[in-house]
């Protein structure tokens, strides 16, 4: 598939100046890659959140051992 693409200067300069040695056609699809990959799991991680449930969440929690975190774990 392909597409007429036209860019902003602004965009390109940003491009230019980020892609390294990949051609701009390449740095765009990457960038089309990841922006369908975050999309995707914003997507699965709201799915999964509705099906939680927080009183389930809630109770596990209750089953957690009261002891001191090991060192560097502490907040």
């Amino acid at each position: 598939m392909n597409f007429a693409l036209r860019i902003p200067d602004y965009y390109r300069q940003e491009i230019e100046a980020l892609k390294g040695d990949v051609s701009i056609n390449q740095f765009i699809v990457s960038a089309l890659s990841e922006k369908i990959a975050s999309l995707r799991t914003e997507e699965f991680l709201q799915e999964r959140a509705n099906r939680g449930s927080r009183s389930h969440a809630l109770s596990m929690l209750k089953n957690a051992p009261d002891v001191k975190p090991i060192e560097g774990d502490a907040i």
